[in-house]
């Protein structure tokens, strides 16, 4: 990072702000405010299809995360082209949109296919400014960091790892089917390849304690992501999870543990990170527990609230690692070989949503 950029990231400090928050970073980059637009291009994930697992995430019930799973497919122009329509429509001035490739890991797929998705997305409209991808630390091998980087010579391209946790009980009970070592794996050859990369974190894991949720904010501050994303554990209809808060065997985190529990990970991670959410929620009717995330602004103000009573702000019990994380060597891949042979291999998927296939 450099000397005007890691300047640019502190410029949240100066406009009195308690976070270095995702909406204030795109607008001082753009010139203006610029939404996500999520598109599902009908991806799989590797713990689904028995490439290391199947059941998927305990947690995961892609209906009650993407509207679009409630409903048939569309191709990914068309659902672009809504997404615009329907962003417009409630935001009025809008100054340009990031296709975001949402639900299920979107990067495993033959990288061909991946490329021509991408370009399809950032060549629909001259509004859209980039792509934001999510996807798992263990399905970016050297052919998709590549092709994220070519990508982001000419466009603003950020890969969203699902990290959710450093410790392995609780990957192990999420049945996430990788390690943590495959999410240091991926971000140590992410590094400095042009493109940003954002973290996503669960916080209220059964098992995880406060110490153990902030040894993963800790972790985080040492590996240098350039966004993260805290989400509260929320259980929804249909999921392993939803069966386990239904009969009482899990609970969720109670929305003052919660509050606290943000402010003291945030004051661990470096101040130039951006925050792009600090609370996840599902759809009322999908949603069992906690029904305190629905209320997404007054959390925000809660949160915004401890920060001030404290008289504290993100970064302030942050430790910088030795060595720094732009120090860090670039590790050879260790993408498992289940993995790879899906997309590092010709031939296409005729299950994506690409435009010239059948809706």
């Amino acid at each position: 990072m450099t000397i005007s950029e890691s300047d640019d990231r502190l410029a949240w400090q100066q406009e009195q702000l308690h976070y270095n928050t995702f909406g204030a970073s795109l607008r001082r980059r753009f010139g203006g405010r610029v939404q996500r637009v999520s598109i599902d291009a009908g991806f799989t994930c590797p713990n689904v299809d028995g490439a290391v697992a199947r059941g998927g995430c305990n947690f995961c019930d892609n209906q009650s995360f993407s509207p679009s799973r409630r409903v048939r497919l569309k191709r990914v122009g068309q659902q672009l082209q809504d997404g615009i329509e329907s962003v417009r429509r409630r935001y009025g001035n809008v100054h340009g949109f990031l296709a975001y490739f949402q639900p299920a890991t979107n990067t495993y797929a033959p990288v061909e296919q991946l490329q021509e998705i991408f370009r399809l997305a950032l060549d629909w409209d001259s509004d859209i400014l980039g792509l934001a991808i999510g996807t798992r630390p263990d399905c970016v091998p050297e052919s998709v960091l590549q092709l994220a980087e070519s990508l982001a010579v000419e466009h603003y391209v950020s890969l969203e790892y699902g990290m959710q946790t450093m410790h392995q009980p609780g990957l192990d009970w999420m049945n996430r089917a990788h390690t943590h070592d495959h999410l240091v794996n991926a971000i140590d050859r992410s590094r400095g390849r042009g493109f940003e990369c954002c973290v996503h974190i669960i916080l209220g894991i059964p098992g995880e304690t406060h110490d153990m949720m902030m040894q993963t904010a800790d972790e985080v501050a040492r590996l240098g992501f350039d966004a993260i994303k805290l989400h509260n554990l929320y259980a929804v209809q249909g999921t392993p999870l939803g069966e386990e808060v239904l009969t009482g065997k899990i609970r969720m985190m109670q929305q003052d543990t919660y509050v606290n529990t943000v402010v003291d990970f945030l004051q661990r991670i470096p101040p130039t990170t951006i925050v792009e959410r600090i609370s996840g929620d599902a759809p009322p009717s999908y949603l069992i527990e906690p029904k305190w995330c629905l209320e997404k602004s007054k959390l925000k103000l809660q949160i915004e609230a401890e920060f001030e009573r404290r008289g504290t702000r993100q970064g302030s019990d942050y430790q910088p690692p030795t060595p720094a994380a732009d120090q860090r060597p670039r590790p050879a891949d260790n993408t498992p070989e289940s993995i790879r042979s899906q997309i590092d291999v010709r031939g296409r998927l005729p299950v994506l949503k690409i435009e010239g296939q059948a809706i």
